[in-house]
């Protein structure tokens, strides 16, 4: 979806025709459908002012107006992302923090599965694994009952200090998941005619 932003301040809609062909073209180049993209012109900024007095319905203001039409073309076009619900719970640890008189509380994106506040999960990775139960679960400061694949989430955790868990751990399912240190992988380096590397690996790099 394209935004062709301050269109106040072009008097001639030819010429914001002429910026759309353009962009089409730009696209196409690039092998995007530039043809069935929606495209919708407005002004960010007259929108953003005529909203800062209160919020605006839709008819009020055809710059809001325009700002309507992006998200319902936002919300028609683009597709809705599959979440992956039916595996088992997992979420790697971006960040972590205490909340004074609740606990330990460690925030990232739910990668598969459902989480619910009173399940019981595993912290894997790094250190010992640690078994814990989740008592509370937030995203965008709203409590939740659950949360779900896509979701980003602060969830609270039980009889864990902060310097027990940290980034780069995961939470999952008891039992779905356990930590390696070592793995076997192949590796295509590209190289300096490929736009890659101009110099050699060394042992230890």
């Amino acid at each position: 979806v394209v935004f062709l932003n301050k269109a106040d301040q072009v008097d001639d809609e030819e010429l914001l025709e002429l910026v759309e062909l353009e962009v089409q073209e730009l696209l196409e180049n690039y092998d995007f459908p530039g043809d069935e993209i929606p495209f919708v012109s407005g002004s960010a900024l007259l929108a953003l002012q005529a909203v800062e007095g209160g919020p605006k319905a839709k008819g009020d203001d055809k710059w809001v107006d325009r700002i309507f039409d992006l998200m319902e073309s936002v919300d028609n076009y683009i597709p809705a992302p599959e979440r992956d619900t039916e595996k088992t719970f997992l979420m790697a640890v971006e960040d972590v923090f205490s909340i004074t008189g609740r606990g330990t509380v460690a925030t990232g994106r739910i990668e598969r599965g459902i989480l619910k506040i009173g399940d019981t999960i595993e912290i894997v990775g790094l250190k010992d694994t640690q078994t814990t139960t989740v008592t509370g679960i937030e995203m965008f400061q709203k409590t939740l009952d659950e949360g779900m694949a896509g979701d980003n989430v602060g969830i609270l955790i039980r009889g864990v200090q902060k310097t027990d868990i940290e980034r780069g751990m995961v939470l999952a399912q008891p039992g779905t998941i356990s930590p390696h240190k070592k793995f076997e992988a192949e590796v295509y380096v590209l190289g300096k005619d490929e736009g890659g590397r101009h110099t050699p690996f060394f042992t230890g790099y």
